[in-house]
């Protein structure tokens, strides 16, 4: 009996040290043997640890640097906190994108979309969708447009950009001499708020890992953030989306330009003419002439 009693602690202090199984029958005779020559409580002590589980490295969010130099306008980000939800299963980070072919992208960004699909890490939000949302285009692409959440008619449909406000966003990418096809387009949520609500910083801190695995996938050398909603998530900021405009920012490699979002613009027209204003300033950045246009 004293026996099964240090083999059942033995034991039970190798499962804490995070051993699931022995191999081999020779294992547990020098389990046996150990218990019987090992106090209990020094040989909690002597069980080689093995390092706990880590979680897959998805880098943060990087805090905005301000990159173009404009005296009159200062960069007023500053770090915004909140307030996270328990994690679930971490999207695996993809690995060296400068070196994924195309086909390579396409199938870390099926298995992402995969993912996304099952995910019910926002309670709300996975009871009252239709489908998820994940993000539609070129996986290659240069420019990727990031917006703020599904709406109704993404919620149906599961592309982003697809309602009234996504018709006008299609005359924007015209204007600047784009397709939809050569730009990557996806949202900060992949969910639909009910009632199209802003998203909660929880919700986004939530789907932060899906997009951050959709940036590094497609590695775009420019990101264009669609509103309020998206600027802050993406640089880590809680400036107003009026004082970010105008400017480019840092994001890892890529270069940031935040405007404002196509539904603003179909309540307040007179915006047109500064969305147009900034997304000039990102074409002469990518040494497009946009007078040409």
């Amino acid at each position: 009996m004293q026996l099964d009693r240090l083999l059942i602690q033995t034991l039970e202090s190798w499962h804490r040290a995070g051993v699931s199984e022995l191999a081999q029958a020779s294992e547990v005779q020098g389990l046996l043997e150990a218990a019987q020559a090992v106090p209990v409580t020094k040989a909690r002590h002597a069980v080689p640890s093995t390092p706990a589980p880590t979680r897959l490295d998805v880098p943060s969010k990087s805090a905005p640097t301000h990159i173009q130099n404009t005296p009159s306008k200062p960069n007023h980000s500053e770090p915004i906190t909140k307030t996270s939800a328990p994690q679930e299963t971490i999207v695996t980070k993809p690995s060296l994108p400068q070196t994924m072919n195309r086909e390579d992208r396409i199938n870390c960004l099926a298995e992402i979309a995969g993912r996304v699909s099952k995910c019910t890490k926002c309670k709300e939000l996975a009871e009252t969708r239709t489908q998820t949302v994940f993000g539609v285009g070129n996986p290659e692409a240069k420019v990727m447009f990031i917006g703020e959440a599904p709406g109704a008619d993404e919620d149906k449909q599961g592309e982003p950009f697809v309602g009234r406000a996504g018709k006008l966003l299609d005359k924007i990418i015209e204007a600047c001499g784009w397709t939809r096809e050569e730009l990557y387009i996806c949202n900060i949520l992949r969910c639909r708020p009910p009632g199209n609500r802003n998203p909660s910083p929880i919700e986004a801190d939530n789907c932060s890992e899906y997009l951050q695995a959709q940036i590094e996938t497609v590695d775009p050398d420019y990101i264009v953030c669609w509103g309020t909603i998206a600027a802050q998530n993406v640089l880590n900021s809680k400036t107003p989306i009026g004082r970010m405009r105008g400017e480019l920012f840092e994001r890892g490699r890529a270069r940031v330009l935040c405007t404002y979002h196509p539904s603003y613009l179909l309540r307040n027209p007179p915006a047109k003419k500064l969305v147009w204003e900034d997304l000039k300033i990102l074409l002469a950045e990518m040494g497009i002439d946009p007078d040409k246009k």
